[in-house]
């Protein structure tokens, strides 16, 4: 009788199938001190934590966090929520924000809504089905579903961008709408008198809303009586082509117009370069301003006026306010008004 030779055993994938007691193994210590100096590195000596780490790379272990969640209720991650992602200013927030979790051990989740308050509603459920132990989230206008889960989630939870007087629990932001008022008074202050507000007004955009609100309430204050000048397009995207078109509908319909605000530099910029191109005097005719101060803005010729918002300064806050939540400290402060300034360049 012959024997049946054994059938060859298939190669462990790295990483798939190696085990805790691989990484023990490696590093001649028990399983516990490896899980100890996974979760919590600072129990064990610094010696110790090299042998586990020097043993992880040599057997490719990939911790399993979705069961270390399970046993310690905490999963190291926060999630961020923001409208859209083709604007760099969110970027720029996102960027800092994560800095300063990462800085501390946390990953980001992010989810992008568009604009959309159905599709918050969705990003925001699929998110915290993630178990993150605190959420940021751009804007402060929501439906009454994404409310609700947002306070029944029983985490922090930090709104940014905006204020309002009824918070969520951590706010970081500034007033949209005194942003574009205090532009408003600049102009007026320089002589303009036939103002038009421009913009592109997505549904959904509260913030470009607001600006639009904010305009027409200092309207009201430095020429009682008058109409504001409005020119809003609800078919447009938020792109520097949007600015050139916005340029021809304010000069079709305001040609008496010396100044137009613009709800962005994005299309502002747009404007303004299509006013250079057709020759018209920026700003001794024309005056251009935009919102935001994007890095192109100071580039443009001329240089653009437009609203600074401290977008860097919002992620580093809100970063703040969740880890001091997440540690259960209670917060130096909940509702943080950050401001805007005023860059008064060459174009109004």
């Amino acid at each position: 009788m012959t024997d049946t030779p054994a059938s060859p055993r298939k190669a462990r994938r790295k990483g798939s199938g190696v085990t805790m007691a691989d990484v023990a193994a490696a590093a001649g210590v028990s399983m516990q001190t490896v899980s100890r100096a996974l979760r919590f590195p600072d129990t064990v000596t610094p010696e110790t934590r090299r042998l586990i780490e020097e043993a992880i790379e040599k057997t490719h272990y990939v911790h399993n966090l979705a069961a270390s969640h399970l046993a310690s209720a905490k999963s190291n991650t926060v999630a961020a929520v923001i409208p859209t992602l083709s604007a760099s200013v969110f970027a720029e927030t996102i960027q800092h924000f994560s800095d300063v979790l990462n800085a501390e051990g946390y990953q980001i989740f992010l989810g992008n809504t568009d604009y959309q308050s159905n599709r918050e509603e969705a990003v925001i459920r699929s998110l915290l089905g993630r178990r993150p132990d605190g959420l940021f989230i751009i804007g402060t206008q929501h439906t009454r579903n994404s409310i609700t889960l947002l306070r029944r989630a029983q985490i922090p939870i930090v709104e940014g961008w905006d204020m309002t007087a009824r918070p969520i629990d951590g706010l970081v932001g500034f007033s949209n709408s005194e942003a574009i008022a205090d532009m408003a008074r600049h102009l007026a202050r320089s002589g303009r008198r036939r103002i038009v507000f421009a913009g592109v007004l997505r549904q959904g955009d509260s913030r470009a809303a607001e600006r639009r609100d904010g305009f027409v309430a200092a309207m009201a204050e430095l020429f009682p009586g008058e109409k504001p000048r409005l020119c809003i397009a609800h078919d447009l995207p938020l792109a520097m082509e949007s600015g050139i078109e916005l340029l021809s509908r304010v000069r079709a319909e305001h040609l008496d117009a010396d100044a137009i605000m613009f709800s962005s530099d994005i299309i502002a910029s747009g404007a303004l370069l299509e006013a250079v191109r057709r020759k018209l005097p920026v700003p001794e005719k024309l005056a251009i301003t935009g919102f935001g101060d994007f890095e192109f803005a100071r580039h443009l010729n001329p240089p653009l006026t437009t609203v600074a918002v401290p977008s860097a300064r919002i992620g580093r806050e809100a970063g703040r306010l969740l880890l001091e939540g997440m540690k259960g400290q209670a917060p130096s402060q909940k509702r943080i008004d950050v401001g805007f300034r005023l860059m008064i360049r060459q174009s109004g």
